[in-house]
């Protein structure tokens, strides 16, 4: 069984930067998906970015692009999420998902999808001045 562990969330000024970490452990399968959702109260979830591990491709929703930056260390199997220039409108609680069938989409350019079988918890991200 996969296992997902988010941190890093918090609360941050216009204009600052925050990095979100996800641990992950237990895949039983070389290649899979990693990514970080984000939802508001009373919206749909969000996909914010994607990273196929078979080939390290990656995917940004457009609101995010050139302004979060998603990555992942494969010593520690931990993936993460920087976001730089936050806007109020960042302002959600972020997960982290993982699933071994929507790395194709991603490598394809067809961006992350929303299928994911594996979640964590939620960090919290407040941008506020």
């Amino acid at each position: 069984q996969v296992q997902i562990v988010e941190s890093g969330g918090g609360s941050v000024q216009p204009g600052g930067s925050l990095r979100l970490a996800c641990a992950t452990s237990g895949f039983i399968l070389p290649y899979y998906a990693i990514a970080w959702f984000r939802q508001v109260p009373g919206k749909e979830r969000e996909a914010v970015s994607c990273l196929s591990t078979s080939d390290g491709s990656t995917s940004y929703a457009g609101s995010v692009l050139g302004r979060f930056t998603i990555s992942r260390d494969n010593t520690t199997h931990t993936a993460y999420l920087q976001m730089s220039s936050l806007k109020p409108e960042d302002t959600a609680v972020y997960y982290c998902a993982t699933d071994y069938v929507a790395w194709p989409k991603i490598v394809a350019g067809q961006g992350c999808g929303d299928e994911y079988k594996f979640w964590g918890q939620g960090t919290q991200v407040t941008v506020s001045s």
